[in-house]
């Protein structure tokens, strides 16, 4: 192992108290097949709670830490345990309470980080979900982001007092296309502005913008304070791609995550969209997606 690297592991672990250090594996620790660039002293990431240490290179260190990765492997392939990166989502219109309730208990069972649910039950899943880790999330101006600023707000407003932790909205795309940029701003912070502590993501609705169109939707996001930008409702004319969630990643950086939401039906399709930069993923193939069945949904 290089001198340099010897040296910042055993500097790292003369940190952790003796109880930790026992909680280390060896391969944890192993890095001799790992490059390492003497002119990036940063290059080690250790993570005491996931048990890991990693050299890489730092782009590649910052995603491993952004999707908590639960290992990488010698030749530097992801392996993720992806099911708390899902917002396990039920948005049909037919959609019953019990459907809704066995969304929650599958939400449960799969450690999922969401169950993602129109407003109307928001009280059902909070009440299924109490005292587990997923959250309740819920969409706002849905599907169409057409409402008033007003509207979105007491929507909004009533979801979170409902018992929702998450709401993701529609932006205003005709506005967005209209170039009426104050006003979109405006209709995000009205959201923001109810749902402070709450976790707002973005939909700007991908399928329909021009690439100008989805980075100015993506800094509007940024600048009114939410903390994701989400590229899709799952009922428009496309859903996610790769390519919009790089562009998505590059444009909001490290300072909001992003949401990957329309047609991932596969575990490989949304393992695409985490090596793009999605930090989290919508979908109602969620069950099938973790345990890497096909699904022949059409839906969301």
């Amino acid at each position: 192992m290089n001198k340099d690297i010897s040296k910042i592991v055993e500097e790292i672990l003369s940190s952790f108290d003796e109880e930790e250090k026992l909680n280390l594996k060896e391969e944890d620790i192993n890095l001799d097949w790992l490059e390492f660039d003497n002119s990036s002293p940063d290059l080690l990431y250790c993570d005491i709670e996931e048990n890991f240490c990693v050299i890489k290179p730092k782009e590649a260190i910052d995603n491993f830490i952004k999707v908590k990765t639960d290992r990488i492997t010698p030749d530097g392939q992801f392996n993720v345990n992806i099911s708390h990166l899902i917002d396990h989502t039920l948005l049909k219109p037919d959609a019953t309470v019990q459907d809704v309730v066995n969304l929650c208990m599958e939400a449960k069972k799969y450690n999922f980080a969401s169950v993602c649910i129109n407003p109307c039950f928001v009280k059902t899943a909070a009440e299924v979900l109490s005292g587990t880790n997923v959250k309740v999330c819920t969409v706002i101006g849905f599907p169409l982001g057409a409402t008033t600023k007003e509207a979105k707000a007491f929507e909004a407003k009533q979801a979170i007092e409902n018992g929702a932790e998450e709401v993701d909205m529609v932006i205003n795309i005709g506005f967005l296309k209209s170039k009426k940029y104050n006003d979109v701003l405006e209709d995000i912070k009205a959201v923001r502005g109810v749902s402070k502590g709450k976790v707002l993501k973005v939909i700007i609705e991908t399928c329909y913008l021009t690439e100008a169109e989805k980075i100015k939707a993506c800094e509007l996001s940024k600048e009114a304070g939410a903390d994701y930008v989400k590229t899709s409702t799952g009922f428009g004319k496309g859903g996610a791609t790769v390519e919009d969630i790089l562009l998505m990643r590059k444009v909001v950086g490290r300072d909001l995550g992003v949401k990957a939401s329309g047609g991932i039906r596969d575990f490989e399709k949304a393992l695409e969209m985490v090596k793009a930069g999605a930090t989290r993923i919508g979908a109602s193939a969620s069950v099938k997606i973790v345990n890497k069945e096909k699904s022949d949904s059409k839906g969301y």
